[in-house]
């Protein structure tokens, strides 16, 4: 029984090739729509996906890491009072580098305040940092003049560009930082600026400026941290990791967030690129659903006295209908590998030269793109070429099936 439908289905497909190689013109004309779209659908979606892998790595190793630990609550509840959420200073043996791919872990303090030099005063939120601890994690950041705080001395600063153009500082100059205590009183420190830096972000880099946590604890009176950052050695185990780490921290002493819910702007920019992609994929589908139907049709059309004769030989309806629609898979089949080769080597090619792209909105400055064509986007682009050829052969082939013996037969004579 399943030689007999194999050698069925052999004769089928056979004779769907042989019927498209006779009408050579309309099928390259039909298979190159089916390529173009793929290429295109390729070329756009491998673009965006780059989009996503960059802007998704430049988040972590900017500003969030992979996890944030935190105490229960901090993040809905502590912005009035994030002192009475201090983790300890001391970062427990659970959270040690090596074990469970953890990379690194830094502590972090929060707060804000008044930052001033000369006669000019700016608000600014403050990012307490062990600079050595938080290198790993922030190696995204852009130094766009001066140092590190890794190579500055004890009481420096790094402002954002934003902020530092806000203020009218440079790097060497000396600013005061002014800020209100964890029990309520007024402090100040002297620093010197070390340098300014630049993310993705541009929103961030206007208001944001990142101190020793030696410097943050003295200037706010306090011990500890607000959050713990992890920083990963793979992306891909962010869940897991996390699943790991809550079974071994208290869930009510610490909350452990991932990264993915804290990244807004990276979220908002995934929804509304998703859904880009998708009415291209849409486009792509119905003009190759178009020419593939219309390619099909003018076939059935031209060859109405070889199915009449067919059907005269006992060929059955079934037959015909899956004749046409054989044509159809053949043709998505071929059209999508060819086309998911072609896109591919474009997109190293694309790659190679770079798409030189202006600041979108929300960042400063503009990037190189790249084209980053991944298994399941290509998989995604065969798929597309082979559901809508074979969705496009279905009513040419059910019209063919549906045609009078003898109407057919008498066709053009």
């Amino acid at each position: 029984m399943r030689k007999a439908v194999s050698s069925v289905l052999f004769q089928t497909l056979s004779l769907a090739g042989r019927n498209l190689f006779r009408q050579r013109r309309r099928a390259l004309l039909a298979l190159a729509t089916v390529c173009g779209g793929v290429v295109a659908y390729l070329l756009a979606g491998g673009f965006i996906h780059w989009i996503f892998q960059d802007m998704r790595e430049s988040t972590i190793h900017s500003q969030l890491g992979h996890l944030q630990i935190t105490r229960p609550g901090y993040l809905r509840e502590g912005l009035g009072d994030p002192y009475r959420y201090l983790l300890p200073a001391e970062i427990p043996d659970a959270l040690a580098p090596g074990r469970d791919g953890i990379r690194t872990v830094a502590p972090r303090l929060a707060f804000s305040g008044l930052v001033s030099r000369g006669e000019d005063t700016v608000s600014f939120i403050g990012e307490g940092i062990d600079p050595q601890r938080e290198a790993p994690i922030t190696r995204a950041i852009t130094i766009v003049a001066g140092r590190d705080l890794t190579d500055s001395g004890p009481d420096a600063v790094l402002l954002g560009e934003g902020l530092a153009a806000n203020l009218g500082a440079a790097p060497g100059d000396r600013v005061v930082l002014l800020a209100t205590t964890a029990d309520g009183g007024i402090n100040a420190v002297e620093l010197e600026v070390a340098g300014l830096f630049a993310t993705i972000t541009k929103a961030y880099d206007d208001t944001v400026l990142r101190a020793p946590i030696e410097v943050a604890r003295r200037l706010m009176r306090v011990e500890g941290a607000t959050s713990w950052v992890v920083l990963l050695d793979d992306t891909a185990a962010t869940a897991r990791v996390a699943d790991a780490l809550g079974e071994r921290l208290p869930p009510d002493r610490y909350e452990i967030i991932q990264w993915s819910a804290l990244a807004d702007f990276y979220n908002k920019t995934v929804e509304l690129f998703s859904r880009q992609v998708g009415v291209v994929r849409l486009l792509i589908a119905l003009i190759v659903v178009l020419s593939i139907s219309n390619t099909l049709s003018m076939a059935v059309i031209e060859r109405t006295g070889e199915i009449g004769t067919s059907m005269a030989l006992g060929v059955r309806r079934r037959g015909i209908l899956a004749l046409f629609v054989s044509e159809g898979a053949l043709l998505g089949v071929a059209g999508g590998v060819v086309g998911v080769l072609l896109g591919y080597l474009l997109g190293l090619l694309v790659s190679a030269i770079g798409i030189p792209m202006p600041p979108p909105p929300g960042m400063a400055r503009g990037y190189v793109g790249q084209i980053a064509i991944s298994p399941a986007l290509a998989f995604d682009a065969f798929a597309l070429a082979f559901v809508t050829t074979l969705v496009a052969s279905l009513f040419p082939a059910w019209k063919a099936a549906r045609m009078n013996i003898v109407d057919a037969l008498r066709h053009q004579r």
